[in-house]
């Protein structure tokens, strides 16, 4: 063998780290032990056989201080006292390369690179915001699981991880959660998470290239059972086909740009919206189920909405997929169709035992609605602004008005029939704000102002509603807001609703990860067209001062081809969290409505 080989076979085995490297200097130890033996024990006497003396070679090797009590010939003593001096340099290489294969050892273990052995767990893909929102929703979602797990994949340090979800979460009960460090576009780094096992996978709304790379390893990845539920979001509506197309069938694709820009729309017009929606998306108060109901088959639908004790039918789900909410009172429930409810949890959907009681004299006589071209206010600008624009559309009159304060935007999109103007201001300032005469206008938006980051936009919302609290316009008014933690600190400058899009989108991701059926619901909830939620004057449905029953109301709303779900009560509107929102109460339970109270419907207009 040439040197030059020796040299290059020597080098790949060291490379071979810590066994490859123990072993090296075991054989060093072995050759300084045999030489020493083969020069000493010729000359050893009275010190014994071969073996004493590659045994007295061995100890000193390991131990510097056995030399101390060696006797005999000089050249004996001093070939005990080189053998030592090697066994210190050996000894002492090892004790190094053993701490630094167990700090290697350490740091993987802290990088999180073992893999994730468990099967039903959900796995969370990317790391942004919200993260610590979808993270807490599936820790309440899997409380009556026995060893609920959530597992974390993303090109952050584990322990970083770890210790930030334990700030921001605090205690998440039963569920255990297992970070991991790693690119999610990396099928190696996939493994890591067991995605195979999954009950669920839920790609966060990062960077959508990033995000698009991510479906695209999941989609190629070779699957060696049924592949799970996998929801995603894309920032960009633009990034939408593409992130389809990547997703494929298998993938449920959120648009957070535009359930944020219909969120803001919907709530302009209907304050106290986005409060339903929480309720609706959390797991902590109702959600929505689908399931069949035999008992109900042949029965209209109208029966049906008296047919539960705590559930609430919101339409009904057809064999082929399609969802009709709101269906008419007369349809009839078929033997394929599912009922989609509103419930506290799956177990308390069950047929009442007794008729509920409908107080047909407290139920007010419908009339028309009056319906008027409306002036709104738009204050700062962001990239959902010409969205919103087009999702106000659908609800404005012939006549009606949108006037813009903030950053002048071209091509904006001009809804037929309605004025559009815009005035270039600072809405941070008071002077500003108060030349808008902002008193005039029927309904006010607060946008996030998209030239700021998250935190810095979020602050300058804060002053915006000062001032406009302080001017006590008497219009009502709708805020963005991007975290949540500032809605809190908002809560003091009572505007009347307050939209945080990124919080919502995470509780759909979650929502749909446990329950992919449910988009079909929430995409006909989000839109303008078929029916929506509302929130209607409690007087059209009730007799002013009358004493009734929310069956009385969920007669007085079918009677007008309406789904009741529930009431808003002006007294409560500021307290925190449900701020005045009761979803899905107690059929029979006495209930008066005071002036300004509010009652939930689904409804087409």
């Amino acid at each position: 063998m040439s040197r030059e080989r020796l040299r290059y076979w020597f080098d790949n085995t060291m490379s071979k780290g810590t066994p490859a490297l123990i072993g090296w200097l075991a054989v060093a130890s072995a050759v300084l032990v045999g030489v020493v033996t083969a020069i000493a024990a010729p000359i050893a006497g009275e010190n014994g056989s071969w073996w004493n003396v590659a045994w007295m070679s061995l100890l000193r090797t390991l131990d510097p201080g056995t030399m101390g009590s060696d006797e005999g010939s000089p050249f004996f003593v001093f070939m005990m006292l080189f053998v030592t001096i090697g066994g210190i340099f050996i000894v002492s290489s090892l004790v190094g390369v053993l701490t630094a294969g167990l700090d290697s050892k350490l740091e993987d273990l802290r990088k999180g690179r073992s893999r994730v052995v468990e099967s039903g767990h959900s796995v969370v893909l990317g790391w942004s915001e919200e993260v610590f929102a979808i993270v807490s929703e599936l820790a309440k979602a899997k409380e009556s699981e026995k060893r609920p797990v959530v597992a974390i994949l993303a090109d952050r340090d584990k322990v970083e991880m770890e210790e930030e979800l334990r700030d921001r979460l605090g205690d998440v009960g039963r569920t255990r959660i297992v970070a991991r460090s790693g690119d999610p576009a990396e099928p190696t780094a996939l493994d890591l998470v067991s995605p195979d096992t999954a009950h669920s996978i839920l790609v966060l709304p990062t960077d959508d290239a990033e995000l698009i790379k991510t479906l695209l390893a999941l989609g190629n990845r070779p699957w060696t059972g049924m592949r799970p539920p996998i929801v995603a979001a894309v920032t960009e509506s633009d990034n939408l086909p593409a992130a389809r197309l990547a997703g494929g069938s298998h993938v449920e694709i959120v648009d957070s740009q535009d359930v944020g820009a219909r969120l803001v729309a919907q709530s302009c017009r209907q304050p106290g919206l986005s409060a339903i929606y929480s309720d609706l998306l959390d797991f902590d108060g109702d959600e929505i189920y689908i399931q069949a109901e035999p008992a109900l088959v042949g029965r209209m639908y109208g029966e049906a909405l008296f047919a539960y004790d705590s559930a609430a039918p919101i339409g009904v789900c057809r064999d082929d997929g399609s969802v009709v909410l709101n269906p008419p009172s007369e349809s009839v429930i078929r033997q394929s169709d599912q009922l989609i409810l509103i419930a506290p949890d799956d177990s308390a959907i069950r047929l009442a035992t007794a008729p509920a009681v409908v107080r047909q004299e407290a139920i007010a006589r419908p009339s028309a609605p009056q319906r008027e071209p409306t002036k709104t206010l738009i204050m700062g600008s962001n990239h959902r602004r010409s969205r919103i624009l087009r999702d106000l559309a659908p609800y404005l009159l012939t006549g009606s008005e949108i006037h813009l304060a903030g950053p002048i935007v071209a091509d904006l999109p001009l809804p037929p029939g309605v004025l559009v103007s815009a005035k270039e201001v600072d809405v941070t300032s008071r002077t500003a704000l108060e030349s808008l005469g902002i008193g005039g206008y029927d309904h006010a938006i607060v946008l996030s102002d998209g030239a700021y980051d998250a935190q810095k936009a979020d602050a300058r919302t804060l002053v915006t509603l000062l001032h406009l609290r302080d001017m006590r316009t008497g219009v009502a008014i709708v805020s963005e807001m991007n975290d949540e933690r500032n809605r809190k600190l908002a809560e003091i400058a009572e505007a009347d609703d307050f939209v945080v899009g990124g919080k919502l989108v995470s509780l759909l991701l979650t929502q749909l990860a446990e329950n992919r059926h449910l988009g079909q619901v929430f995409d006909q909830l989000f839109s303008h067209e078929g029916s929506e939620i509302y929130l209607k004057p409690a007087s059209d449905y009730i007799v002013p001062g009358a004493t009734a029953t929310f069956a009385t109301v969920i007669e007085a709303a079918r009677r007008r081809g309406e789904t009741a779900i529930g009431y808003r009560l002006t007294t409560s509107v500021s307290q925190a969290p449900q701020h005045g929102v009761t979803l899905n109460p107690d059929k029979s339970a006495p209930l008066a409505f005071q002036p300004g109270d509010r009652v939930i419907v689904l409804s087409e207009d």
